[in-house]
């Protein structure tokens, strides 16, 4: 019976969907365990969860009240907004209501009464979490869709703002790009930003409503028409750079540049049928958990994932505190069908230690580099795993607890204090601990790291095998090396260095690419990992900025690279709009919207126009028959009469060499 339990737990994640499920309970040869795979959360309304904010102050109608009008009927102003009437208020809340009875309920601007000053609002969509979109964002508007609008994405919280998508009745005049559509972009550039005139063009404010972000259309570049062949966009999301991003934001924010002009010009006289006025807007999505979860709730205001694998924080970002044997990984959708979980495994106790040398004042040895001793006995204070004081306190050294092995020459006493650096002598450089120094396993954590040593052969400190004790030639015996706990390098460090003129303690040799005192900053090239906390082995991340794109291989704090003229993207990878790559961004020499080959010439990957026959320049701007030519349709030239007389003449004195 429990045989068949496993075989249909197994079984499972085919039967629910690819990527539904993280774990099945499952029997081998070695006994039941848990198989896990790569996962992710069902997509979901995500306006269900969202803070909204419109700005600037004072942008939304009814304080205090006021007329407005529509375009069908311009001169019959008989609508009011009234904010302090809950009958005729239209606030920002209403764009996520449910709409009973059909009945539209909206938010809606001031109207363009100060025209000629634009008439500009901001709608922020923000929810504190990380979420994929699976399709398209729809916003529905009353009485007509903006003639100009944008639609930026930000991936920290709000803190940076990239474009997404441009919307104009004419993108040239707007925004100085070529209009483009989604359904024509290619694999390699579906996630290029463009502008489109699709749904800014008055059709009439109640045959036209909805203004789209067309996510459908990109994921069809992969996976067909129907997305059928999902498979297929799933590996481009793990090979393509950048479109797994690009599908990824943390805020949405509409900027409203220009209402609706109902397909004509600005009428001075009538400027109240002038506003903007939003019904719904709708985004589904799903949690981002980095492939490491299947649910997502809503706790305490925000979205969080149920991280498996052992991974933990809000998009499972990190390893948990006691699984960090090797680096955290996102999942992976390949190989197909069930991915990779990239699960974290498990790890010993890890202790920072501060360590400095001392000298023992004993007769001077001349004669052996290396010497054996007898077991020793340690008095010591187990060591933290973890520490809680901030990066930016220092501590000095007497506020260190010793740890100090005893010789066996020595009386088993008490513990010493740190002996004062100023007699060390420039000799003395810092040691690795040797393996006979260990903090007694006292705490549950230390009997855990205490077996687990055993396990792997290692052996306490109260073993009853022989050590070796590096010594310095000409420096005299040297006692082992002092451990301290709280290094405070925030886990990328478990060594610490005294800087005695400074009384400061500095860690050593930083990883993950962090650098400082406390290793709590990136080195040059890497930058600050937002969603991983500062102990996590993935705080900093490579810039890589694209080397022929950008003008170094540093970025600032959110992962933006500084690029070339005409390069773009975060990483410099990209070109603006009116220039092409060829290894670098070069100003198009022709397009086919704005600098038109000529005469029948056609435009060749933007780098140059192929001529016909009798054009030539740049864009074929120039006919090949000149002026001071006698018959431009083939007839003999001044330039080749003249040829032929030269000829003639030559031949002439070669005749005459000849008879000579």
């Amino acid at each position: 019976m429990l045989y068949l339990v496993a075989l249909l737990l197994h079984c499972l994640p085919l039967a629910m969907g690819q990527y539904d499920i993280c774990k099945s309970w499952v029997t081998t040869d070695d006994g039941p365990s848990w198989e896990f795979y790569a996962c992710q959360p069902k997509a979901m309304r995500m306006k269900d969860y969202v803070t909204v904010r419109v700005d600037p102050a004072g942008i939304t109608c009814g304080d205090p009240p006021e007329r407005f009008c529509t375009h069908e009927n311009p001169y019959l102003c008989s609508d009011e907004c009234d904010a302090s009437n809950p009958d005729l208020a239209h606030p920002p809340k209403l764009m996520f209501d449910s709409e009973d009875e059909g009945l539209a309920t909206y938010w809606q601007s001031v109207t363009w009464r100060r025209y000629p000053e634009p008439l500009l609002a901001n709608i922020t969509l923000s929810w504190n979490k990380s979420i994929e979109l699976t399709d398209d964002i729809v916003i529905t508007f009353e009485y007509g869709r903006p003639t100009i609008m944008m639609l930026e994405k930000s991936l920290d919280n709000g803190r940076t703002w990239h474009p997404y998508q441009y919307y104009a009745d004419d993108c040239m005049e707007a925004f100085s790009m070529p209009a483009r559509r989604v359904r024509d972009l290619s694999t390699t550039s579906a996630n290029r930003v463009l502008c489109t005139e699709e749904y800014s063009r008055w059709a009439g404010s109640k045959k036209e409503k909805t203004v789209r972000f067309e996510v459908r259309d990109r994921f069809a570049i992969f996976a067909g028409p129907d997305l059928k062949n999902m498979d297929n966009l799933y590996t481009r999301l793990e090979s393509a750079k950048g479109l797994k991003d690009f599908f990824t934001v943390t805020d949405l924010r509409m900027r409203l540049l220009r209402p609706a002009l109902g397909g004509t010009y600005v009428q001075r006289e009538n400027l109240y049928k002038y506003f903007y006025a939003v019904s719904n807007i709708e985004v589904t999505g799903r949690c981002k958990c980095n492939l490491h979860a299947n649910l997502c709730t809503f706790k305490e205001g925000s979205l969080q994932c149920e991280c498996e694998h052992n991974t933990t924080g809000q998009d499972c970002g990190k390893c948990k505190k006691n699984f960090r044997s090797r680096s955290w990984r996102a999942g992976s959708y390949l190989p197909l069908p069930n991915g990779s979980p990239n699960a974290c495994a498990a790890a010993g106790s890890a202790f920072g230690t501060y360590e400095r040398r001392q000298r023992v004042v004993t007769a001077k040895s001349t004669t052996a580099k290396t010497t054996t001793t007898t077991p020793a006995t340690t008095t010591s204070t187990p060591l933290a795993a973890t520490t809680t004081q901030p990066a930016s306190s220092i501590r000095p050294a007497s506020e260190f607890t010793a740890s100090v092995p005893v010789r066996a020459t020595q009386k088993k006493t008490a513990v010493q204090s740190p002996p004062n650096t100023a007699a060390l002598g420039p000799k003395l450089k810092p040691l690795d601990p040797p393996e006979n120094i260990r903090a007694a396993p006292k705490s549950k954590a230390g009997r855990t790291a205490h077996s687990a040593g055993k396990r792997h052969g290692k052996k306490p400190a109260s073993s009853k095998s022989s050590k070796l004790i590096r010594l310095e030639p000409d420096s005299g015996p040297v006692a082992p090396i002092e451990t301290y706990k709280d290094c405070e390098c925030y886990g990328h460090s478990n060594r610490c260095s005294y800087i005695d003129f400074l009384n400061v303690v500095t860690c050593v040799s930083c990883k993950h690419n962090t650098r400082g005192q406390h290793c709590q900053h990136c080195r040059l090239g890497f930058y600050r990992n937002s969603s991983a906390e500062l102990d996590d082995e993935n705080v900093c991340i490579e810039c890589n900025c694209n080397q022929i794109g950008s003008m170094h291989d540093r970025c600032n704090e959110t992962g933006y690279c500084e690029c070339k003229e005409g390069a773009t993207g975060p990483k410099c990878d990209d070109c603006l709009p009116n220039y092409y790559w060829r290894q670098g961004c070069f100003p198009n020499v022709c397009d086919d919207e704005l600098l038109l080959c000529q005469n029948g010439g056609t435009c060749y990957q933007n780098q140059r126009c192929i001529c016909p026959v009798g054009f030539k320049g740049v864009l074929c701007q120039q006919s090949r028959c000149e002026a001071d030519k006698k018959d431009c349709n083939g007839g003999p030239s001044v330039h080749g009469s003249l040829g032929t007389i030269l000829l003639g003449v030559l031949a002439l004195q070669l005749r005459g060499w000849v008879d000579l």
